[in-house]
């Protein structure tokens, strides 16, 4: 043992102090950690010191019993071990996904002469990390014809129980972090009131069952409305469309949820949600205004998931004369498209989790997935979308399973403005949609 407190301690030491000190040589945090490397420097030299004099000098039973013994030793070694490994804890976290697709439009000639088109979808990279109350967190996307930032910001734990995020976060309204169990998702995300992040500031408040989020939101995430290359749907600029000449800024948003557990049955989120912000006006250099409210239920009761939304929204452009206000530009992935200026959106999510053990499968996740948009113009055509499906789970892989119907909806549904105006005898049609992926 002797001969283990001279070799392995004191290296291990040494590599700790050798990573240890150009990580920990800036704050209070770190110093904590050099000061208790020093300590442990102290005492492993206080070991050796001992082990010296056992070799030079006999000593009685009594005073051997007085001496450190092997348990010591391990202690210590321990000890620099965990160290080591809160050293390395601060270092960047990194995930990702990578993700295939195919997909089958019912009113699609070529998609039904070749029985559908596989691609590549998705190459995802994320990075986090801490720095004492400081932590960062940002996420990339690389598609087949684009890529660009989904989110990042910085963060600093303020208390225990909030925190505050400055950069492109979450905007806090509605059910978070989506309304849907499905891969496509539904009408919230493609009218920019689901999964949306913008550029600001946001404060995070969670004292036991409450949860309160307020945020600041100087503009949409890119800093650039005109940019269609982007994950969030806004309200963009166009220079070519008069009726894309609008832009958000000077975003407030709220959110109050209050949690009820029920114990063995499952829990309950009740919330509401606020946004106002103004829309500025590139041609007549004139602010108008936007805001939208909802409330949610977000359920999980056992295997069964339930998720309820209403969404009121308006948007009040200051356009040019000849300008229809009825209509705004919104886009996204790079594309845009109408949408109504004013309306409600209704979300209806039903789900049922089953674990089972199907050689790597281990879960199966079944859903039905409504929202639609009433649109308050009259003469526009109501949007609907309805997903059937379900997601197989396999470890870190996620295999989603979609039967994507829609009625006025963009991409699915309706040819002439779905999302605005309309179509009164609009088909419904359907989409097969599978995405494979990796999580990591």
């Amino acid at each position: 043992m002797s001969q283990y407190v001279r070799t392995i301690a004191p290296a291990t030491l040494f590599l700790a102090l050798l990573f240890a000190t150009p990580l920990f040589a800036a704050s209070d945090h770190q110093q904590t950690v050099l000061d208790e490397l020093n300590a442990l420097k102290q005492r492993m030299a206080q070991l050796e010191q001992m082990l010296l004099n056992e070799t030079t000098s006999p000593i009685s039973e009594e005073e051997r019993s007085l001496q450190p013994q092997a348990e010591d030793t391990v202690t210590t070694a321990t000890v620099v071990e965990n160290v080591v490994e809160a050293i390395r804890r601060h270092g960047p976290e990194f995930n990702g996904a990578l993700r295939f697709g195919y997909c089958f439009n019912d009113f699609n000639d070529q998609s039904k002469e070749k029985w559908g088109n596989a691609d590549f979808n998705l190459f995802r990279l994320g990075v986090k990390g801490s720095y004492g109350k400081l932590s960062y967190n940002a996420r990339y996307r690389w598609y087949r014809d684009y890529n660009f930032i989904e989110f990042g910001y910085l963060a600093y734990q303020v208390t225990n129980k909030t925190e505050a995020q400055l950069g492109i976060s979450m905007v806090p309204f509605g059910i978070m972090p989506e309304a849907a169990n499905n891969f496509w998702y539904g009408i919230p995300y493609f009218t920019g009131y689901g999964t949306d992040y913008d550029l600001g500031l946001k404060i995070l408040h969670k004292n036991g069952p409450w949860d309160l989020q307020l945020a600041f939101y100087k503009n949409e995430e890119m800093g650039s409305s005109s940019k269609l290359e982007r994950y969030s749907y806004d309200v963009l600029t166009v220079s070519s469309n008069d009726l894309a000449a609008n832009e958000e800024t000077n975003q407030f948003n709220a959110r109050l949820t209050y949690t009820f557990n029920h114990g063995d049955l499952g829990q309950t989120e009740l919330g509401i949600s606020g946004q106002y912000g103004g829309l500025y006006n590139t041609i007549t250099e004139d602010m108008g205004e936007h805001w939208a409210g909802a409330i949610h239920l977000n359920g999980n009761y056992g295997p069964w998931g339930l998720k309820l939304e209403v969404i009121e929204y308006d948007n009040n452009p200051e356009n040019p004369k000849g300008v229809d206000d009825d209509i705004v530009y919104i886009g996204a992935f790079n594309d845009a498209y109408e949408v109504a200026a004013e309306g409600t959106i209704i979300v209806a999510d039903l789900s049922y989790s089953i674990p089972v053990e199907w050689g790597p499968i281990n879960n199966l996740k079944f859903y039905n997935d409504y929202s639609r948009l009433v649109k308050k113009e009259s003469g526009f055509e109501d949007s609907q979308i309805n997903t059937l499906g379900c997601m197989v789970t396999a470890g870190d892989i996620y295999a989603y399973f979609d039967v994507i119907m829609g009625n006025n909806a963009i991409y699915i549904g309706g040819k002439n403005n779905p999302f605005a105006a309309g179509e009164k005898d609009a088909d419904w049609q359907t989409k097969f949609n599978i995405n494979v992926g990796y999580y990591f």
